[in-house]
C-alpha cells in the first residue's frame, strides 16, 4: 500500500510503499477512501506531541469500507462505510473505563499517535472503536466529523447551557459546532487571530453574531468560551470575556503555556478545564445530531500525496474550513 509516513520530527512525511497490514482479533481492515487533517496531526509531527513511535503513519479522522475483519469481530461486516476517530483502543476494564470516562484512561492508544492512522491507503482498527457513519455525507464530508466534530461536540457539552458562546479560533472544529449551537438556538461570538479578515467573514457566514480580533472584547459579557486554538495566552483573554460562574474551555490536546494572570479574573466561580479526547458516547451522540442539524461541512480536498501541502496550508492558516485527503473516490 502506499502510504505517507513521519521518519522524523519536524521533517515532512515521506511517502513509502509499504507491506498491506492484517487484522488482528478484534480488529478490522479499512481501506481507506478519505482522512481529515488535523491540527493534533501538526502538533505529532513536529514533535510536539512526543511519544509517537517512529515511523509512523499520521491520520486520525479516517472514513472508508471494511475490507477484512480479524477473529472476534461481530459488530462490523465486510462492505461497511466506517469511521476511526482519534481514540483507538482502550483497556476496558479500568477504573475510568468502567464509569464510562474511558477517555482518560491511562493504557488509550490513538490513532495517528501511538497506532498508525489513516494517510495511506489501508489502515487498521479497533473494531469497538469504529463508527458507522451517517449516509448523508460523502466521504470527504464525514472525515471532519470524527474529530473537528467529535471534540468540538464534547467541548460545546462542557460549556453546560451557555447561550452567548465564545470561540477562539475559527477553524475545522469551530466551523461545525457553530452550526450545532445556532440550532440549538445560542449566539456565537468567533474570535480570530489579528487580521484574519476572511476567517471572520465566514463566521459571520455560518450565522455568527459577531466576530473579531482575539485580542479585542466582544459587545457582551460570555457566558462560556471554547478555545481551539493552541495559545495558552488565550486562557486569561477568555476569562476576561465570561460572567461570573462561566466556564473556559480548552478544547485541544496540545497548548502553549499559559502564562499567570491575577486571581480577579478566576474569582467569581469561573472555571477552566480540558478536554481530554473523547468516549464512544460522544460519537453516538454527535453524528445522531449532525444530519439533523443539518451539518454541512466545507471541505478544501488534497491527495494522498500532497498530505505536506495540506499540513503547510493548516499550519499557514490557508484552510477555510477543514482540510481532507482523498485517498479513493
Amino acid at each position: 500500500m502506499k502510504a505517507m509516513v513521519l521518519n522524523s520530527p519536524g521533517q515532512p512525511l515521506e511517502p513509502t510503499e509499504l507491506p498491506n497490514p492484517n487484522p488482528g482479533p478484534g480488529q478490522v481492515l479499512i481501506r481507506v477512501h478519505a482522512c481529515g487533517v488535523c491540527r493534533t496531526d501538526l502538533h505529532i509531527i513536529d514533535g510536539e506531541l512526543s511519544e509517537a513511535p517512529l515511523p509512523l503513519i499520521p491520520g486520525h479522522e479516517i472514513v472508508g469500507r471494511v475490507v477484512k475483519i480479524g477473529n472476534e469481530v461481530t459488530s462490523i461486516q465486510v462492505g461497511d462505510r466506517v469511521g476511526v476517530p482519534w481514540l483507538g483502543s482502550t483497556c476496558g476494564v479500568c477504573t475510568y473505563c468502567r464509569a464510562g470516562k474511558e477517555n482518560l484512561c491511562d493504557s488509550a492508544l490513538f490513532t495517528g499517535y501511538t497506532l498508525n492512522g489513516g494517510y495511506a491507503e489501508l489502515a487498521i482498527a479497533d473494531a469497538r472503536y469504529t463508527f458507522t457513519l451517517p449516509s448523508g455525507y460523502s466521504d470527504t464530508e464525514a472525515a471532519p466529523l470524527l474529530c473537528a466534530g467529535l471534540i468540538g461536540y464534547r467541548s460545546l457539552v462542557m460549556a453546560g447551557d451557555a447561550q452567548a458562546l465564545g470561540m477562539y479560533g475559527f477553524g475545522a472544529a469551530a466551523h461545525i459546532l457553530i452550526q450545532i449551537a445556532i440550532h440549538q438556538g445560542r449566539s456565537v461570538y468567533a474570535f480570530t487571530k489579528a487580521g484574519d479578515v476572511s476567517g471572520q467573514e465566514f463566521a459571520r457566514s455560518l450565522g455568527a453574531s459577531w466576530a473579531g480580533d482575539s485580542t479585542t472584547s466582544p459587545p457582551a459579557p460570555l457566558d462560556a468560551a471554547i478555545i481551539f486554538a493552541p495559545v495558552g495566552s488565550l486562557v486569561p483573554q477568555a476569562l476576561c470575556t465570561i460572567r461570573k460562574g462561566g466556564v473556559v474551555v480548552c478544547a485541544g490536546i496540545h497548548m502553549s503555556d499559559i502564562p499567570s494572570f491575577p486571581y480577579e479574573l478566576l474569582w467569581g466561580e469561573r472555571c477552566i478545564r480540558s478536554v481530554a479526547n473523547l468516549t464512544r458516547r460522544d460519537g453516538e451522540e454527535f453524528l445522531a445530531i449532525a444530519p439533523k442539524v443539518p451539518v454541512h461541512n466545507q471541505v478544501q480536498k488534497y491527495a494522498l500525496e500532497q498530505a505536506n501541502e495540506a499540513l503547510s496550508d493548516l499550519k499557514e492558516g490557508r484552510v477555510q474550513g477543514a482540510a481532507v485527503l482523498s485517498v479513493r473516490e
